[in-house]
């Protein structure tokens, strides 16, 4: 007799099982709904980076400018001409990172060898990995936005 009442026993958990189960995957399903449609806004907004920030040192006057740049668009400063082609700000919150890839040319020098005086990546927190070198001018990257 025992026997089959440990059996009932064992088939009411099996049932009160499978309806916990059944009524967490339902309570999780609408959820996930909901969590999708919030999170849609700010993946879209990453995607659409139309501006990047950078700082713009002379080296001669010591002074510093600040420019908004639009993204794929020349802009000219003093005798430099800059086209930012990529932004992406990282996805980490606790280091946050920038990166961006800049050409720059120089009006003034008319050497056929040379196109860009600068042509690479660039990163917000350490700029001396990809140098910019230039006599009068020194650049840094902000943000993007």
């Amino acid at each position: 007799m025992q026997l089959k009442k440990n059996i009932i026993l064992g088939k009411n958990k099996i049932r009160i099982f499978c309806y916990f189960f059944l009524s967490l995957i339902l309570a999780t399903h609408s959820f996930s709904t909901d969590i999708s449609t919030t999170t849609t806004p700010k993946i879209l907004w990453k995607n659409n980076i139309n501006f990047v920030e950078i700082k713009i040192l002379d080296k001669i006057s010591s002074q510093t400018s600040q420019l908004s740049l639009n993204i794929e668009k020349e802009t000219k400063f003093e005798n430099l001409i800059i086209k930012v082609l990529k932004c992406k700000n990282s996805e980490f919150d606790d280091n946050p990172e920038v990166t961006a890839y800049i050409q720059v040319q120089d009006i003034t020098v008319k050497n056929n060898d040379q196109v860009f005086i600068f042509n690479g990546w660039t990163f917000s927190s350490s700029p001396s990995i990809a140098l910019f070198d230039h006599p009068v001018y020194d650049i840094w990257l902000t943000k993007c936005y």
